[in-house]
């Protein structure tokens, strides 16, 4: 079911779609690289978009409700084109990267396809950093151009680097129509020759993309994706969510994070139909639900929790279903989106391994365990190596994998390992950064630094990052497994956990929680953390019961909605310094 939004401003940019005088079958068709052989063609995910053109060409390809735009796959294929000109006309060349700084609007889901098209390297900026952090984005991947839109356009004021800036308007005045113009000017000028100007890449193992990392604890790392692992990884997403040609996709994890985890890839694979929505408004993300036919949608815990608790919540009467990812979803949350008629597909993967990379399957809805099962990680993307378990590496000592290989734990559900992974779903490497890559490929495999067990039926269940373990009298503590008993609680809306020093055992847990709106104990917090403790007792081991539980009006959290601890553990040292704890 294509969405409703009308389509009565297509005229103001009327002017940029003139297509090029060709039959629609070969308008589309890019340049081959010389020199191939017949029975082998490079893995480019380009070519979902313009076999969706030749296809579908009057399909609803790109929708923008808030300011009445929509363009059909011919349309928005068209258009891509011109701005693959237009980098082509401004000196943009193949290995050169293009920074991408903006919302989800429809000039990043534009760029996402066309500065590829040209054989230029990606590099989407998260649009929630500071001016100084752009600043040291730029100088480590030094582009050619930089697209931004107006509202970040602070971000790079300073920059030497050229800069056009999108008004997000459509219309003609608006410089980044003007730089489409500029492109479809250089089409005619060579000819009109639609797609077939743009030669695909030869070599499928070449950089697709720079996505960055959040750079918590130290400087962000440039994570290097190729053309292979981006089109694999939209395949795998397509078939692994069930996208098909009928779907409508709501954008609201940014396309910033890996490259919106390859959905817009995913999406033009399927030939659906993709919904822009500039801001995460939740009163506009249930208008998706229950107005526009939106059929699927990602989003991190945080954000699927408020769409669940949102006023105008109810079951769409269509069929919904969402990925969750970014961080271990609790059962009870998994529950709750269930209860609203929407199916989740709990995933779990990283940047470093093009977003999601494992899931839950086949699951027995009638179990009493279903959605505590359902919150595990399950098993590898049909698409993925198989995630193996490792037993830890101390410290320092990465180059003595390489000579002992890799042991895995027990399939016990107890011992904790590492999550290592290999295969077509993994980055190249980290740009400008060899030790880096070195460390995290050692032993030939990539590792996560996030901590899990395997099950004896085969899945692993995360336990923790390495970083977030909380180790009391020798005993490991899951943060993940705490938070997921602390959310069983009516009144509990969300909590983190961290660990805290103490004197006896060394580390304890510290819980921070947000109550619900409708808790009754707002004003009482001290009652409610003795009663929240008391609740935890017949949930968890004496040892990984909270020690001190803390009431707040909200966590700190990433723009894809991950709960920042490295934040906590700043505050909780800083108040315990200077005694106010």
């Amino acid at each position: 079911m294509a969405p409703s939004t009308p389509k009565a401003r297509l005229s103001q940019v009327k002017g940029h779609l003139a297509a090029p005088e060709q039959p629609l079958a070969t308008r589309f068709r890019p340049s081959l690289p010389p020199g191939l052989h017949p029975s082998f063609t490079p893995l480019n995910p380009l070519a979902f978009l313009l076999r969706a053109a030749q296809v579908r060409p009057d399909h609803v390809a790109l929708v923008h409700p808030e300011k009445y735009l929509s363009w059909t796959y011919s349309q928005w294929a068209i258009r891509v084109a011109q701005l693959a000109y237009a980098l082509k006309a401004n000196g943009v060349k193949a290995g050169d990267r293009v920074m991408v700084i903006g919302p989800n609007v429809p000039f990043v889901s534009d760029s996402l396809q066309a500065v590829p098209a040209v054989q230029g390297i990606l590099v989407a900026v998260n649009t929630r950093l500071q001016p100084a952090d752009v600043a040291y984005l730029i100088q480590d991947s030094t582009p050619t151009l930089i697209l931004v839109d107006a509202q970040f356009e602070e971000l790079v004021q300073g920059t030497v680097v050229p800069v056009v800036v999108c008004f997000d308007s459509g219309r003609d005045d608006d410089p980044y129509e003007k730089l489409l113009a500029q492109g479809a000017a250089y089409d005619r000028e060579h000819g009109s020759l639609g797609w077939s100007g743009l030669e695909f890449q030869k070599d499928e193992l070449a950089t697709f993309a720079i996505s960055y990392t959040s750079g918590t604890t130290s400087k962000p790392k440039g994570v290097e994706t190729s053309y292979r692992g981006t089109y694999l990884a939209a395949v795998a997403n397509a078939m692994e969510s069930g996208l098909t040609f009928d779907s409508v996709y709501l954008w609201i994890l940014p396309k910033f994070h890996c490259l919106g985890w390859c959905y817009p890839y995913a999406n033009t694979l399927a030939m659906s139909t993709q919904v822009c929505l500039r801001s995460v408004d939740y009163s506009e993300v249930w208008k998706g639900l229950l107005e526009r036919g939106v059929t699927h949608y990602c989003g991190a815990p945080t954000v699927q929790l408020a769409i669940a608790t949102h006023s105008m919540a109810r079951k769409p009467t269509q069929a919904v279903r969402t990925t969750v990812a970014g961080a271990a979803p609790t059962a009870t949350l998994i529950k709750q989106i269930e209860a609203l008629g929407i199916t989740i597909d709990h995933i779990y993967g990283m940047t470093e391994t093009f977003g999601p990379m494992t899931k839950t399957f086949f699951l027995d809805s009638s179990s009493p365990t279903y959605y505590e099962d359902k919150a595990r990680q399950g098993h590898a993307f049909r698409l993925a190596d198989d995630v193996r378990i490792t037993r830890l590496i101390p410290e320092g000592e990465e180059h003595k994998v390489v000579e002992g290989g890799l042991e895995e734990v027990k399939n016990d559900g107890t011992e904790i390992g590492e999550i290592v992974m290999r295969g077509n779903l993994v980055m190249k490497s980290y740009y400008n950064n060899p030790q880096a890559t070195a460390k995290a490929f050692a032993g030939g495999y990539f590792h996560s630094g996030d901590l899990a067990v395997r099950r004896p039926d085969g899945t692993f269940a995360i336990q923790d990052r390495s970083k977030d373990i909380i180790i009391s009298g020798g005993e490991n503590i899951s943060s993940l497994a705490i938070e997921s008993a602390l959310s069983s609680h009516p009144d509990v809306l969300e909590c983190a956990c961290i660990a805290r020093p103490h004197e006896k055992w060394g580390e304890r847990p510290h819980a921070y929680v947000v109550l619900k709106n409708s808790a009754s104990w707002h004003g009482r917090h001290a009652a409610f953390e003795k009663e929240l403790k008391g609740f935890s007792r017949g949930k968890l081991p004496g040892f990984a019961t909270p020690e001190w539980v803390e009431v707040v009006d909200a966590l700190e959290k990433t723009s894809t909605g991950k709960v920042q601890k490295h934040v906590l553990r700043a505050k909780l040292k800083e108040l315990l310094s200077v005694g106010k704890k």
